[in-house]
C-alpha cells in the first residue's frame, strides 16, 4: 500500500452508478489525490440485507456495476482494494440453496456452520450467553431447510447472512476461490471483513480468541503468496487492536474517531496522546466509515469490564455519545440503538462533519490530527466531500447507517468541491501525500495539555503540526527548500515538491 491518502467508497455512490463512472471521477476532479481506492462491496447484490456485505454471488461483480475487467481497469491507474466477506455469505447464495435442497448430500453440506458443530454435545445457557455478538440476541437462526429437515444455523450480523465454517473443506475452498480470483483481477489488497468472528469454539466468546488468530494468519499467508497485502477489520477493545497489529500487514485505527471527537469536545489532549503513544505504527487510520463512528475500541473489555479499562471511562463515554447527538442536532439519535433497524452495539450513527456541528475549522482540525496520526489515512467518500447527514434515506430505508451513505448525483459532487472546506481538506491531502516527512519517524514532542504536537521526521525533511484543543487554533510548520514554512491558515497549506 503507498503511503498516501487512500479513498473509501461505494461504486454507485459517489455521483457514479457504476464502475466506469467513478473510474472517470478518479481521473477529473479526485485526480491525483488518492494513493489507492477501496471499493466498497460490489459483488452480486450490492443492495442485499447488508448493501453488499452479504453476498449471494462473491465471485461475480454486479452486472449493475460493470464486470472484473472494468475492476481491473480502476486497478492498472489506483490500487484497489477489495473486502474478503470471511465470516457468512446469504441464504439466497447457490451454495446454500444446494444445501438447503439436498441436506446432507449436498456437497456444501459442510460449509454452513450449525450449533452441533460448536457444541456437539449440547450447548448450556451459560455457553450460549458466553458468546460474544454485536447485536443483541443470540447469533442462531432456526429454519426448515426446502427438503424438510430442520436445522439451527449459525448467523452472528442478520439472519440473511448465513457463518460459514471456515474449517470445513468447502468453506475454506470458497474463501481461496476468491482470493485466486482477485489476484487474476489485479486485486493487491483485501480487508479481512469480520475475521474476529469466523472461529467458534465452545467454552469461549468465539471473538478474537487464540484460533481467530491463528485463521488470520493462515489466510493471510494463502493472500501473501498470490501478491495480496491484509487489512483485519476488528471493532474490539484497544489492547486487542494492538495485539493483531503485532501478527497482520494493517489494522484499523478505530479509536482515533472517538478519541479526536472526546478531545474536540472536552478541551483536552491527553487521552488523545496517551493513545497516540501507543497506537499500532501498521494503522490505517480513519474518521468516518461506512458503519457508525465506533465507541466500543475506546471502552471496557466487554469480557473482562473490571479488570480491563477503557481509554475513556463509562462516564466520558456517555458524554462522547450524547456530543454527537447534541452537535448533530439529534439526528444521530434517530439512527443509533433501537431508533433504527440496525441495533449494532459499537457504534455512533452520524457523519463526522455533523458530529463537529457542521463546523468547518473544527472539521479540518480534526482531518490534520487524522493525517498527522501514525498510520496511513484513509478518508470515506462522505467525509471527502463534508458531507451532512441523509435524513431522507434513513426515513426511506430505517437502516441507521444509510445517514452516512448518502447516493451523490454529479451537480452534487460538482457544487461540494467548491466549498471552501472541501477545497482546503484537499490541500491538506495534497500536503500528506507530498511531503517526504511522512516516510520517516513519527513522534509527541511534550506540550503541556491542551496542546497537541504531532511530529515526523526523515533525515532533512520534517513537518509538525500544533494544535490547540482547548481554543481550537492550530500552527503547522515543514521543510521546504532548504528552509522553513508555517501557516495557521487553510488556504496557505501547500508544500512544493520541486523545491526541495
Amino acid at each position: 500500500m503507498q503511503n498516501k491518502v487512500q479513498l473509501i467508497t461505494y461504486a454507485d455512490r459517489l455521483a457514479s452508478q457504476n464502475l466506469a463512472e467513478l473510474r472517470q471521477w478518479l481521473e477529473g476532479p479526485f485526480a491525483g489525490l488518492f494513493g489507492g481506492i477501496h471499493i466498497l462491496p460490489f459483488f452480486y447484490p450490492i443492495d442485499g440485507s447488508d448493501a453488499g456485505f452479504d453476498p449471494i454471488d462473491h465471485y461475480q461483480v454486479d452486472p449493475r456495476l460493470g464486470d472484473w475487467t472494468a475492476v481491473g481497469e480502476i486497478g492498472q491507474r489506483t490500487p484497489v482494494m477489495a473486502d474478503l466477506i470471511v465470516n457468512h455469505v446469504s441464504d439466497r447464495s447457490s451454495q446454500f440453496l444446494d444445501f438447503s435442497e439436498n441436506g446432507a448430500d449436498s456437497r456444501f453440506a459442510g460449509m454452513f456452520l450449525t450449533l452441533d458443530k460448536v457444541f456437539p454435545d449440547g450447548a448450556s445457557e451459560a455457553d450460549l450467553l458466553a458468546i460474544y455478538r454485536p447485536r443483541p440476541g443470540l447469533p442462531l437462526r432456526y429454519m426448515t431447510l426446502a427438503n424438510g429437515e430442520k436445522r439451527i444455523l449459525w448467523t452472528t450480523f442478520t439472519p440473511q447472512q448465513l457463518d460459514i465454517d471456515v474449517r470445513d473443506p468447502e468453506g475454506l475452498a470458497y474463501l481461496h476461490g476468491i482470493l485466486d480470483l482477485y489476484a487474476r483481477s489485479g486485486i493487491t489488497m483485501i480487508r479481512l471483513d469480520a475475521a474476529g468472528y469466523a472461529i467458534k469454539k465452545a467454552g469461549t466468546s468465539s471473538f478474537m480468541i487464540p484460533e481467530s488468530f491463528d485463521f488470520i494468519a493462515e489466510l493471510t499467508e494463502y493472500a501473501h503468496a498470490r501478491g495480496i497485502e491484509v487489512l483485519v477489520e476488528v471493532h474490539a477493545y484497544y489492547q486487542r487492536q494492538i495485539e493483531v497489529a503485532q501478527k497482520v500487514d494493517y489494522v484499523y485505527d478505530f479509536a482515533l474517531p472517538p478519541l479526536v471527537l472526546h478531545g474536540l469536545y472536552s478541551g483536552t489532549a491527553t487521552v488523545l496522546k496517551h493513545w497516540l503513544e501507543i497506537a499500532p505504527r501498521n494503522a490505517i487510520t480513519v474518521l468516518d466509515t461506512h458503519d457508525g463512528i465506533g465507541v466500543i475500541d475506546v471502552g471496557r473489555d466487554a469480557t473482562d469490564p473490571v479488570h480491563s479499562p477503557g481509554l475513556l471511562t463509562p462516564e466520558q463515554m456517555d458524554e462522547l455519545v450524547e456530543g454527537i447527538h447534541t452537535a448533530s442536532v439529534g439526528q444521530s439519535r434517530k439512527a443509533t440503538g433501537e431508533a433504527a433497524s440496525n441495533l449494532d452495539l459499537y457504534q455512533v450513527n452520524c457523519t463526522f462533519y455533523d458530529a463537529l456541528g457542521r463546523d468547518d475549522h473544527a472539521y479540518l482540525l480534526a482531518r490534520l490530527i487524522q493525517f498527522f496520526a501514525p498510520g496511513i489515512p484513509q478518508v470515506y467518500y462522505v467525509g471527502l466531500l463534508a458531507g451532512t447527514n441523509d435524513m431522507e434515506l434513513l426515513a426511506r430505508t430505517q437502516v441507521g447507517r444509510d445517514i452516512n451513505r448518502h447516493y451523490y448525483s454529479p451537480d452534487e459532487v460538482e457544487a461540494a468541491v467548491q466549498r471552501p472546506v472541501v477545497q482546503n481538506l484537499f490541500r491538506l491531502i495534497r500536503f500528506r501525500n507530498a511531503h517526504p516527512a511522512f516516510a520517516g519517524r513519527f513522534s509527541l514532542p511534550e506540550q503541556p495539555d491542551p496542546v497537541l504536537c504531532l511530529r515526523w521526521e526523515k533525515e532533512a525533511h520534517w513537518a509538525e503540526a500544533e494544535v490547540d484543543l482547548s481554543t481550537r487554533r492550530f500552527r503547522l510548520r515543514w521543510s521546504e527548500g532548504g528552509g522553513a514554512r508555517e501557516s495557521s491558515s487553510w488556504e496557505h497549506i501547500i508544500y512544493s515538491a520541486e523545491s526541495t
